[in-house]
């Protein structure tokens, strides 16, 4: 199993990308690594690093793709990027997927354009895990497609389906349609459309709203990515912001210091299953491939996490069963 990792992808660059690496050579004693960005930034972040060199190969690919750059852009004018070159080596045969935690919009669109669509995918999407009272549950599309069509939604769900059932062991997924309410008739033309046609699969729910998240009503929530991203980046500041009120509570309430310890510990334990790093990345569903992407500020753990991903992706054969579901 050969896995392309993306040095300068994220926040912490190369720092977490490598120590993520080889926390996972460690962890996988089948898996090799190939480390795709600049030559002497990678050598260099190796350099005293105890970890089996026959397993490891270093990639130049001298462009770096910025945070905030264009995608469109990043993709014209910079051939040799990190992200370029590792996704040709996937396209190549040369590695079994590619990891980042760079650039999402550049990733999908170089994704796209250099691995393909798999057979009778109208538009690869991005998925993400949400957190619910019964663990993480899937939101599709996250972010990808601001614009859909019914035929679109449909085959969220069945990809999202896919993956729930293969990746997080969820036996007979329940899908929802995100909407304004729970009578098929709500929402926009294309949510009505959307609807009639996801009535044909057998576990799709119905229409759920906002308050269904939480408790888990479905186990693939399916939307347009404008929704999808939104819901995303509220999820994410769930846990700063609820600990910021905590802490303005705890002072204005004036608690003994051991009582606020407690406090906290409650808190801190009950968020622990929800810690982005346990997921570490997550696939574009719909490419011709096995390509992932993880948070900017992913840590080594995360990207030790996203590389297991990928691994497991592979060996599930997830792409085999999309292409299969759609026909």
């Amino acid at each position: 199993m050969i896995i392309a990792v993306d040095v300068v992808g994220g926040d912490h660059i190369p720092d977490s990308p490598i120590g993520g690496a080889l926390i996972a050579l460690e962890s996988n004693p089948s898996l090799h690594i190939l480390f795709v960005g600049p030559e002497n930034v990678t050598r260099e972040a190796l350099e005293g690093k105890d970890y089996d060199k026959t397993r490891v190969q270093i990639v130049d690919a001298p462009d770096v793709v910025g945070m905030d750059e264009s995608p469109s852009k990043a993709i014209k004018t910079k051939p040799n990027s990190s992200i370029a070159v590792g996704l040709s080596l996937h396209k190549q045969g040369k590695c079994d997927a590619f990891v980042s935690a760079g650039n999402t919009g550049a990733l999908l669109a170089a994704s796209t354009l250099i691995l393909g669509r798999l057979e009778g995918v109208l538009r690869p999407t991005i998925v993400t895990y949400y957190p619910t009272i019964k663990g993480f549950r899937l939101l599709v599309d996250a972010g990808a497609n601001v614009e859909v069509r019914p035929e679109m939604m449909v085959q969220f769900a069945r990809m999202g389906e896919i993956y729930a059932r293969e990746m997080m062991n969820i036996t007979n997924p329940q899908i929802g349609l995100l909407n304004v309410g729970e009578e098929e008739e709500k929402g926009t033309e294309i949510l009505k459309e959307s609807h009639q046609l996801l009535k044909r699969l057998p576990n799709f729910i119905g229409n759920v709203e906002g308050r269904d998240l939480l408790p888990a009503l479905a186990d693939v929530y399916v939307c347009d990515g404008l929704v999808g991203n939104i819901l995303l980046k509220f999820g994410e500041s769930l846990v700063v912001n609820l600990g910021t009120l905590l802490k303005h509570t705890v002072h204005q309430m004036q608690l003994p210091e051991q009582d606020a310890k407690t406090v906290f510990g409650v808190f801190q334990k009950t968020l622990k299953p929800f810690d982005p790093d346990n997921v570490g990345g997550l696939p574009f569903l719909g490419v011709a491939g096995v390509s992932l992407v993880g948070h900017g500020s992913s840590s080594p753990k995360a990207i030790h996490n996203m590389i297991l991903n990928a691994v497991s992706m592979v060996e599930a054969k997830v792409n085999d069963k999309i292409v299969a579901a759609l026909h």
